[in-house]
């Protein structure tokens, strides 16, 4: 599986920007996949993640309420929605895939990363 990741940018504090992460091949609607994020001297932690069949969701407490992801299968694509972005969510976010339909961790797939900063 490959993924690529776009719709980074340069945001003011408070807006809105929409990730969407591409996959290659035919079994995408079978894997959960997840966006995660790196800020600058900080690990690697999930932002959220979504079953194979959207069904359920998860979210880190710091983006509950703000970012929203979803999947169209029919386009093998996932999204982030993030609205009211802060400057502490300025970091690289990468895609990723997992063959077990749904996971938190371990993730099996990974694309690059787009880069999200949020100016005060």
């Amino acid at each position: 599986v490959q993924l690529q990741a776009s719709g980074g940018g340069l945001v003011q504090a408070g807006g809105s920007l929409r990730l969407s992460c591409a996959a290659s091949g035919r079994t995408f609607s079978m894997y959960a996949m997840g966006w995660f994020r790196q800020a600058p001297g900080k690990e690697r932690e999930i932002v959220a993640a979504i079953s194979w069949n959207g069904a359920t969701t998860y979210y880190v407490d710091s983006v509950r309420g703000r970012f929203t992801i979803s999947r169209d299968n029919a386009k093998n694509t996932v999204y982030l929605q993030m609205n009211s972005l802060k400057p502490e969510d300025t970091a690289v976010y990468y895609c990723a895939a997992d063959r077990k339909g749904w996971a938190i961790i371990n993730y099996d797939y990974w694309g690059q990363g787009t880069q999200v900063t949020v100016s005060s």
